[in-house]
């Protein structure tokens, strides 16, 4: 009853991996993938794997901080060259049998266009944003076949961002200030695996959840391709966004965009 009610709350993401999953027949011992991370199931042990990557997040909503007015964000994931500071984000896992423990590391440094609400208070804002996620989940393989995977999982995450924001012109002309926060959101969901070839297979994952944040979320999707019994590469498309306030302190974002992951698996 507890795997109905959970599986539910992911029917979109869930239903195209179980469907996919269930019309394969490949080998027993063939190498697995799950989201950008694959690893080798061959006798019940451990196995490892280990999957840096690049997001090409645009990131779109509010920030306000020091009780100024919300600044609005817009950069499409198409210019997010020209807006991007520093990135750095991994993603790891171990498992046992049926069992695993799934992290993602994301750190972004932006310096993003910004506009004050009707443009009357500034002429113009400078924002530079530092965002570090950190998501750690435990899980287990409701579905573990040759033609794929979907894992339950459950766990937090973890956020930390910090804000500059000055403004030129206007009313709050000169004025410039920094600020951070640091918050834990509950999240769970599914992610999975389905094979449709030897060497090709469509990956993706769907959580949400909440606590210190009205909302927060994370969608992804994308397809892979396994080039030896070691090494993978993933390219797909991930969407994630959060809604935290904490007094004057606004962190209502929403990031989008191109992924693309490359494999190691040990």
């Amino acid at each position: 009853m507890m795997r109905l009610n959970y599986r539910s709350q992911v029917a979109v993401l869930a239903t195209g991996l179980v469907l996919a999953c269930a019309s394969q027949t490949l080998a027993a011992d063939m190498a697995m993938d799950e989201d950008v991370v694959v690893f080798e199931e061959t006798a019940p042990g451990w196995s490892f794997a280990i999957a840096p990557y690049f997001w090409m997040a645009g990131m779109k909503g509010n920030i306000a901080e020091f009780g100024a007015p919300p600044v609005s964000v817009d950069v499409p994931f198409s210019d997010i060259l020209d807006s991007l500071d520093f990135a750095a984000m991994v993603v790891a896992e171990a498992r046992y049998d049926r069992f695993s423990v799934f992290s993602d590391f994301l750190f972004l440094k932006m310096s993003p266009e910004a506009v004050t609400p009707f443009g009357v208070i500034a002429n113009t804002v400078q924002l530079t944003s530092k965002t570090m996620e950190f998501t750690a989940m435990g899980g287990y393989a409701l579905i573990d076949t040759p033609g794929g995977r979907l894992d339950v999982v459950a766990g937090a995450r973890v956020w930390w961002v910090e804000n500059r924001i000055s403004f030129q012109g206007g009313v709050l002309n000169g004025l410039a200030r920094e600020d951070s926060n640091t918050w834990i959101d509950a999240m769970a969901g599914v992610r999975g695996r389905a094979n449709l070839t030897d060497n090709v297979f469509l990956t993706g994952w769907a959580l949400g959840g909440g606590g210190s944040s009205e909302s927060a979320w994370d969608v992804m999707g994308g397809i892979g391709y396994e080039f030896n019994d070691r090494f993978s590469a993933v390219l797909g498309y991930r969407a994630m966004g959060v809604d935290y306030q904490d007094g004057a302190f606004l962190f209502d974002v929403t990031m989008q965009g191109p992924i693309l992951g490359a494999v190691l698996r040990f």
